[in-house]
This record gives structure tokens, sequence and C-alpha cells, in this order.
């Protein structure tokens, strides 16, 4: 195998994704060296190359959805074997020491954010956006052989987001499902609620996108709060915009005891109505990864042919157009680099 590798490196906070030369990672105790054959490009990415999220000092590698083979195991790697196909995810492993890891709670991302020293691809530690990363044999997932790499790649963060916020919801059958926002993770959604066979309401501001989300799944398409109130109102908000400003619109439609799922991150200030709140007794709750068995389900829909990411794929080579595009909000709906 050869000792170096094609990886994308951002050098400062608003720089360009450059492909530069680097010597493969090194792979240490119960660790797994991945080839990898795909990586989606997320949010978080966009938010650590621009530095408006800051955890370690430039250089970077950004990428946590990435998805390829195992081609090396470090000492101690029991569960992953060489030729194994495998995603990766943001969290690695937590530290195992800090007063949150003492209370065992499960590997996810609300655990990695929450321990004092956690390993997080592509934020703490060099990502996979590079043809090889190492990583902790914990911080992969067994892809299903249906599932190619380059589809794999955005469920192993969007995917996993938007199903691991449903499943937490906790909705009853038969319940109405509206998900505000019909973008990289909203286009997901409206498909993975369907596929759990509920009643789904996408929310959209952009006519364009009235008939894709039809396309998806939606039963109803709805611009705002008052419009999901008049087609029967939401048992269950999913929000997966990145304006917090349209969550307070879109519960005016949330039917009483209606739960809102945050998964979606923006800039602006989060402004709940307290009145109706407490008087409909809604309930918000904040959700991210969860635990792995979320991950493995949303895997298995897509397997079975009941969800499929939209994606625009860009060989390695246009790693800096893929960014700019995504960052310009021009990808319908993930751009996923090859590598």
């Amino acid at each position: 195998m050869t000792s170096r590798m094609k990886s994308v490196v951002v050098s400062g906070a608003g720089g360009g994704w450059d492909l530069q030369d680097r010597d493969v990672p090194v792979v240490g105790p119960n660790d797994v060296l991945v080839r990898v054959r795909a990586c989606a490009i997320c949010g978080t990415d966009l938010w650590l190359s621009d530095g408006v999220l800051v955890f370690r000092e430039f250089p970077i590698v950004p990428g946590h959805e990435a998805a390829g083979e195992v081609v090396a195991v470090g000492e101690g790697v029991t569960d992953r074997a060489v030729g194994d196909r495998v995603g990766v995810v943001m969290a690695q492993k937590m530290c195992g020491v800090c007063d949150y890891c003492r209370e065992e709670h499960p590997i996810s991302f609300v655990g990695a954010a929450n321990c004092a020293a956690p390993t997080l691809t592509g934020v703490t530690v060099d990502g996979a956006h590079a043809e090889y990363v190492a990583v902790d044999a914990g911080g992969t997932v067994i892809l299903p052989d249906a599932v190619s790499y380059e589809d794999a790649a955005p469920i192993l963060c969007a995917g996993y987001t938007v199903w691991a916020g449903l499943r937490r919801a906790e909705p009853r059958p038969g319940a109405r499902v509206a998900v505000s926002g019909v973008g990289g993770l909203g286009h997901l959604a409206i498909q993975y609620a369907k596929a759990a066979g509920f009643h789904v309401v996408a929310m959209t501001h952009s006519p364009d996108k009235k008939d894709l989300a039809l396309q998806l799944g939606a039963d109803d398409v709805v611009s705002d709060g008052a419009s999901l109130k008049a087609a029967g109102g939401a048992d269950v908000l999913l929000h997966t915009n990145s304006s917090h400003g349209a969550v307070t619109d879109a519960m005016t439609g949330l039917r009483p005891w209606g739960k809102v799922v945050l998964m979606g991150i923006g800039t602006d200030d989060l402004v709940l109505p307290a009145l109706a709140l407490t008087s409909n007794s809604h309930q918000v709750i904040g959700s991210a990864h969860n635990t792995v068995e979320h991950l493995v389900e949303a895997l298995d829909l897509v397997a079975r042919g009941l969800v499929t990411p939209m994606i625009e794929t860009f060989p390695k080579e246009r790693a800096e157009e893929a960014h700019a595009r995504a960052a310009a909000g021009e990808v319908r709906f993930k751009a996923v680099i090859t590598y």
C-alpha cells in the first residue's frame, strides 16, 4: 500500500478545499484504516472551514460522512476485518475518565459532545475527506451490501440525524409528521417519515420544491404554520432547516401535546412562544445522532429501497468546486466527493 495519499486540506478560516499530498495515517491500537471511497459534505464541515466552529487550529482535514473499506486493523480490533465495507461517523470515542463518561452513557454524538475530551472525526482530529482515514473501530458501522458508498455517505450524518430525531419523538401510529425545510436533512426526513408509515406534511417557502416534496413522499406541502394548521396540523414537527425563526412560525400548526424536534442548526436566536408552549403541553426536544442502532436502521431503510438520498458526486480533483457549491446552497441536496 502506498505511504502517501491525496487529502483535502483547509489552511485557514474561509480558505479553499485544497487537494494536497499527505502521509497515510498510522493505524494505532483499536483503530482501523479505511480506504475512503466517498465522503459527503455536511453543514458542520462548512462551519468548521469558515471558522464559525473552532475546535482546533488550522490546517484541518474536514469530513465525517465517509464510506469505504477496511484495509488494515490495529492491535486489539476484533469486530472489524480487512475487506469490511464500513461507514465512518463523527463520534469515534469518548475519553472514558471524565465525569460524564463515568456515568457510562452510550457512545453517540450526544455523549461525545458532553465528554471532556472526545475524539470527533473531522472536528477534533483530521477527517475523512481523504483517500485514507484511521479511526477507532467503534467509530465505524458495517454497511449493507445493497447500499453504495455514494448513497451511504449522506446517511452517516444527515440520514442518521433525521431518523434518530423521528425515533426520539416516538410518534404514535397514524401520527401526522411535519418536516420544516426541504434540503439536505429535510429531503431525507420526508422519506424516512413516509417509510415509517406516517402522514407527512412538508413545509417550504420555495415554490420549486413543492412538486419535489410530493415526489419524495409528502402527502401535503404547506408554506407556514398557519397553512399547516389549516391542513390538519402536526403531532410531530421535525425542524431541519437553518432558520430557528421558522420554528416559532411552524409551531402555530402544532397540535396539543405535539413535539418539536430540533435538528437543524441556525445562527439566529431560538425564541419559543411560552403561552402556546404551556397551554398546549408542547415538548421541545433537541436531537443529534443518538445511539448506533438508529444509524443501522437508517441504513437498512436505504438498503430496502424505501429511502434514497439525492446526491451530486464530484471527483476529489473537484473538491473545491463541491465545497463552493455546497456553501452557496446550489447542491440538491448532498454533495458527495469520491476518492
